[in-house]
């Protein structure tokens, strides 16, 4: 039996006067989506509980499971795993974005989408210039990387509240700075680095060309090393990969016992991203008896606003990807998808909504209900209602 778990993050969202008050799941051509939908059964599920952070990869985790009050490390030490670093006792692992600030306003939270061979050579030149036997820098994926502070008192000592950049964009930064214990020390590190950055050659070179410059690090998500129970003996399979771009999808996997299979979307056409996706699927599913696919196109396009790009991203990712995994289906009847946008993720608010979210179940002992599309008001309709998240993970391992 092969099991497998898509995962269209963000694509829920709500009618806009734009689409003829439909929703982009509504108003786009979604074949394949809706072909799942009416071969399968349809329902809702609310993985953004009152409980979860704001965030995708804690989503994530409770679609896979996992109790998020007990097991949510943060995002920094997802990010950490996804680097195999194995941090020790005393170490906190914080995820850290290069940002641009402009008169006291986080103005870009992606530092202009920089490149991951430009911040590489960022992290390198903060190693030679502030890494101690206390803090070190990690490259991770365009703007978004790693720090590791080391403290005699661990995350006691560094437990400031920190905020995700990107919910926090265009704010005044004096407003948004760590707060709490350790709150001068990362606000130390974060203004020494911005000293550093904003002389270094490589923002010059980006401020003549009119890009926003890495000119600000920002530090948040901290957490300490995950401990958590293989997913493989949760629910009894052999072996499992998760298929992503995101470091927090792959570090994740790394840290519940699964082969991260990352697929990089930096530098490709969206089409060739999506076909670099299926053949990461093919083989991973060849392999494995549990597949996750994760794809965060919708989302990333909701939190910036453009409904345009999230319309055509789901369209694509339907034609590419969707229409190779209802192929993989139909070849074998040995298998079970769930699909699910996990999140809504409005394009007009830029936020996260905490509310009940489609999914469909198609595959081996799975009956048709009669929905015939996978929208936000179809799977209302339904009856159909997953009380908890870890149902979903459920759902799809029950025989």
């Amino acid at each position: 039996m092969k099991y497998i778990l898509v995962v269209l993050a963000g694509a829920c969202d709500k009618p806009v006067v734009q689409l003829g008050e439909r929703t982009p799941l509504d108003a786009a051509k979604l074949a394949n989506l809706h072909f799942f939908a009416k071969s399968g059964k349809v329902g809702t599920v609310k993985l953004l509980t009152d409980r979860t952070p704001f965030s995708p990869d804690a989503v994530l985790m409770n679609a896979l499971g996992y109790d998020i009050a007990k097991d949510y490390p943060g995002r920094g030490p997802l990010d950490a795993a996804n680097c195999e670093l194995n941090l020790e006792d005393n170490e906190v692992a914080f995820s850290m974005h290069f940002v641009t600030e402009a008169n006291g306003v986080l103005a870009d939270a992606t530092a202009g989408q920089i490149s991951t061979k430009e911040a590489r050579v960022l992290t390198h030149f903060l190693n030679k210039k502030l890494a101690s036997d206390f803090v070190r820098f990690y490259s991770g994926g365009e703007y978004r990387n790693v720090v590791v502070i080391k403290d005699a008192h661990g995350f006691e000592a560094l437990s400031a509240r920190t905020q995700d950049p990107r919910m926090i964009e265009g704010r005044v930064i004096q407003d948004v700075l760590p707060k709490g214990p350790g709150e001068e020390a990362l606000k130390k590190l974060m203004f020494d680095a911005r000293l550093l950055l904003q002389d270094h050659e490589i923002n010059q070179v980006r401020i003549d060309l009119g890009q926003n410059p890495a000119n600000l690090v920002w530090i948040w998500g901290q957490g300490r090393r995950p401990a958590f129970q293989s997913l493989k003996e949760k629910y009894d399979f052999k072996s499992g990969a998760i298929v992503a771009a995101r470091e927090y999808a792959l570090g994740l996997a790394r840290a519940t016992g699964l082969t991260a299979v990352e697929v990089r979307q930096e530098g490709l056409e969206f089409h060739e991203y999506c076909e670099r996706m299926v053949k990461a699927f093919h083989e991973a599913i060849e392999e494995k008896d549990f597949v996750v696919v994760y794809l965060h196109s919708a989302e990333e396009l909701s939190l910036v606003g453009d409904l345009a790009g999230k319309v055509s991203a789901l369209e694509a990712t339907d034609f590419f990807v969707l229409s190779k995994i209802r192929e993989y289906l139909q070849r074998n009847v040995e298998a079970r998808l769930l699909i699910t946008p996990a999140m809504s993720v409005p394009f007009e608010e830029r936020a996260y909504l905490r509310e009940p979210v489609p999914f469909a179940i198609i595959g081996k002992n799975i009956f048709p209900d009669d929905v015939e599309k996978f929208t936000e008001l179809a799977a209302k309709a339904s009856e159909f209602k997953l009380g908890k998240p870890s149902e979903i993970m459920d759902l799809l391992f029950k025989s």
